[in-house]
């Protein structure tokens, strides 16, 4: 094997892995003096002339020249006898260069010098894509199902680099088949056993920000401000956005005309709620707005605490909860809060507080019911097993033994 022969069998390799002829270059002059200095103990007499362009690797041997009977080191020195041959005028003391052939190399270190080649190249293009990668965290890809398994999906980018979606990753709805498109945002880079791994998420905070950029112009180009962003992927989401120009509605931009903006990103998320409120640095003012689609009657800030006690009229603690208890969750996420909701009204003087029971209902079971907004007997009353099940994490025995329990209360 020459070397032209060993060059242009990297040349298809170098292409695929798009890296330039330089580098290219630099690898393959540090993988001949490698091997070179193996051979000789020492580099210091090599010179080596790599041309990518032809596929052509040269290597040059400086030996000085000596008296007939003083060579020392055939491979650093040359007796002026041999060296008059080369050349009439030289002498002694001189230099000699000569062109070491390929085929004093032998076909064993030509293979190990290949492979060593191999690696190199290898390692380059790993620490290509970790670099890559690594600045694009935060950043959208888009990319094609490759193979679909139980705990996670293997995607292929564009230059065919491997990327995985973790089931943890993926919104709960989301189901993917080989071949269709995804997008998600770049989560973190790792390096496992000196292979980067790339991992990408749907689920993080930053997808639905980079969604936002795409659909909406005005936050792409800074003329509004997303504050923060809270999820519960598949289920409901509220954004905080802020604009510092007057003249811009920054809740009307980001929906869009009859919501034609917020409708893509919708879409994506799998009909994911998403609640676009005007930000504020009124406390309560963004609380209330935090809350919607409730409507708040008053709020009780208790800031040493971070707690707010927020009061509303009964036919308005379903909607302030939500479903799952999820707009409750969000809305104190987003404000920094815990939420307390009461029932704002005329008091019935038949009901009693949940507290009441307590030396027979387990303290436990009457924070889950409170934190659906049900704090008195009749509030729970009110609710079926069902949607109560639904609702909290207690089991229908649970619940219909307190039921039995509230109603002996009333007969």
């Amino acid at each position: 094997m020459n070397s032209l022969e060993l060059v242009d069998s990297f040349s298809e390799f170098k292409e695929l892995k798009n890296i330039d002829k330089q580098t290219m270059q630099h690898v393959l002059e540090d993988v001949f003096r490698a091997m070179l200095k193996k051979k000789f103990n020492t580099d210091e007499h090599i010179d080596i002339v790599v041309n990518i362009d032809k596929g052509d690797v040269q290597i040059f041997l400086n030996k000085e020249i000596v008296d007939d009977g003083e060579v020392e080191d055939p491979n650093t020195e040359i007796a002026y006898s041999d060296a008059i041959k080369i050349e009439p005028d030289f002498e002694i003391g001189e230099e000699v260069t000569e062109e070491f052939k390929f085929a004093d190399f032998g076909r064993r270190n030509v293979l190990a010098l290949r492979q060593n080649l191999i690696s190199r190249i290898m390692e380059l293009e790993k620490d290509q894509l970790y670099n890559k990668y690594k600045e694009r965290i935060g950043e959208i890809v888009t990319g094609e199902v490759y193979q679909v398994w139980k705990k996670e999906i293997l995607i292929m980018d564009d230059d065919n680099n491997e990327l995985i979606l973790p089931k943890s990753e993926q919104i709960p709805s989301d189901f993917f088949k080989k071949g269709e498109s995804v997008r998600a945002v770049v989560a973190k880079v790792d390096m496992r056993n000196s292979t980067p791994v790339i991992i990408l998420s749907r689920t993080a905070p930053e997808f639905l920000e980079r969604l936002f950029e795409l659909e909406v112009p005005e936050v792409f180009d800074g003329l509004i401000t997303i504050k923060k962003i809270v999820r519960e992927p598949g289920e409901r989401a509220k954004v905080a956005v802020e604009s510092y120009d007057d003249r811009i509605d920054p809740v009307g931009a980001c929906v869009g005309m009859k919501g034609s903006r917020i409708h893509g990103i919708v879409r994506e998320l799998r009909n994911e709620n998403i609640d676009v409120i005007n930000y504020t640095s009124n406390q309560q003012l963004l609380i209330q707005r935090s809350l919607s689609p409730a409507k708040i009657t008053s709020m009780e800030i208790l800031d040493e605490e971070k707690r707010v006690k927020v009061f509303l009229k009964p036919d308005q603690v379903s909607l302030a909860i939500g479903k799952g208890g999820n707009n409750i969750k969000l809305a104190g996420k987003l404000c920094g809060f815990e939420i307390d909701v009461y029932r704002d009204g005329e008091v019935d003087i038949e009901d009693v507080d949940l507290e009441e029971f307590a030396d027979e209902i387990d303290s436990w079971i009457i924070d889950e019911l409170k934190a659906i907004g049900c704090d008195t007997a009749k509030s729970v009353l009110e609710i079926s097993v069902e949607d109560l099940v639904s609702r909290t994490d207690l089991e229908k025995e649970t619940i219909e033994e307190v039921f039995r329990i509230l109603k002996a209360e009333f007969e």
